[in-house]
């Protein structure tokens, strides 16, 4: 598992230099959430509300997220991904697709299989004991040819 977070990380920054892990992490959930408070954020991945306002400027700064007011409540600001925020987080998708899709080219589709079939099984466990519930990892191109994965299955990060 620790050889499997560090290629997460690693690839991560190939992918886009300035956007990390947990960077593209918070854009995927913003991004499939419809937006939320940063305090959303810090609920939902066990962080300490500093770590997440830090990553916030950071996306903020860097023009792929913005703060917009809560229509039912004009006091609360929601993050939302930028139109940029938008296009990096489909571009760091797309190559982290290929990039599965390229490493599981060879494999027989029985293999597939029981690869699909152990992710399920891993994901359904939950996050255990640890500090918190792991990213959400994105939603990638699925097991492989001919394998059909359940609706709330999501790959591992790459």
């Amino acid at each position: 598992m620790t050889a499997f977070a560090r290629r997460a990380r690693a690839s991560a920054g190939r992918l886009h230099p300035e956007l990390s892990l947990v960077s593209y992490t918070l854009l995927g959930h913003l991004e499939e959430s419809g937006g939320c408070r940063a305090t959303d954020l810090a609920a939902h991945y066990a962080l300490d509300k500093s770590t997440v306002s830090r990553q916030v400027s950071a996306l903020e700064g860097a023009g792929l997220i913005e703060r917009l007011a809560d229509q039912r409540d004009q006091r609360v600001q929601v993050l939302h991904l930028t139109p940029a925020g938008t296009e990096i987080l489909a571009q760091v998708t797309a190559s982290r697709r290929v990039a599965f899709r390229e490493r599981l080219a060879g494999w027989p589709e029985e293999d597939l299989r029981r690869f699909a079939g152990y992710l399920l099984r891993y994901n359904s466990a939950g996050p255990g004991p640890g500090p918190g519930p792991m990213p959400t990892p994105d939603p990638g191109p699925g097991p492989g040819p001919g394998v059909t994965a359940h609706p709330d299955a999501s790959p591992p990060i790459d």
